[in-house]
């Protein structure tokens, strides 16, 4: 599918490589919306990642870069007075750690071998690489190793990611074995802020692994509105458009 090889699709530009009208191609993506396959935007679409498909770390390491930059800047400036801090796989959660204050003395406990390997190289900074099953997609450990280092842990703050970010079923994840991981960032950590741009919201994946009422802050990009912002506010976290 287009949409998950370039990461979303225009309408105007898929029918002319397509050769047929823009009409045939918004009634295809009406069809694979409704099988919850894509999600619809003004003018196109994006992929919706499920249990049976998800987005490589190369991949998101080139979309919305200037929005995830954004994002990380902001969630770099809610480090408050933390001193150990869980951060998530993904390429947000990387971008992240490198906006973090290089003067800090810092434990860094992550799952992503790509943020420990950049961290490792600062001289404050403590890093703790979680052990376990590596997934090549994202370049990071899951599974029980990973949640039972994790659960030894008091952590002053965890930078988190999601698939999907709905007010009904919470943040969710396509794999169980991340979903578990996740799951244990949340429950260890004083504080949770959760970062994502805005095509996260209202997407469900497989596995639940947190409410949003746990949440301290969600931060993510103006192209969510600030009416959507505002529902999400409603259920406990302050929520940040950048």
């Amino acid at each position: 599918m287009v949409a998950r090889r370039d990461g979303s699709v225009d309408v105007a530009t898929l029918a002319a490589d397509l050769s047929v009208s823009p009409e045939t191609v918004r009634r295809d993506l009406r069809v694979l919306a409704a099988l919850g396959l894509v999600r619809r935007t003004h003018g196109g679409a994006h992929p919706v990642e499920s249990a049976g498909f998800e987005t490589t770390l190369a991949t998101r390491a080139t979309r919305h870069v200037p929005q995830k930059t954004r994002i990380a800047a902001a969630a770099a400036e809610l480090l408050g007075e933390a001193v150990t801090v869980f951060i998530d796989e993904g390429f947000t959660p990387q971008l992240i750690a490198q906006a973090l204050p290089q003067d800090r003395r810092l434990t860094i406990v992550t799952t992503s071998l790509t943020t420990a390997a950049v961290m490792a190289e600062r001289d404050h900074a403590q890093v703790l690489l979680l052990g376990g099953r590596v997934r090549g997609t994202t370049m990071a450990t899951v599974d029980q190793w990973a949640k039972e280092m994790l659960a030894g842990f008091v952590i002053d703050l965890a930078y988190v990611g999601a698939n999907g970010i709905s007010r009904e079923h919470g943040l969710t994840t396509p794999d169980p074995a991340v979903g578990q991981v996740k799951a244990q960032a949340v429950k260890s950590a004083r504080r949770r802020i959760l970062v994502g741009i805005h095509t996260k919201f209202g997407a469900v994946s497989f596995c639940r692994f947190a409410e949003v009422r746990e949440l301290e802050a969600i931060i993510t990009d103006t192209s969510l509105s600030a009416t959507e912002a505002q529902r999400y506010s409603l259920l406990g976290p302050q929520v940040i458009r950048v």
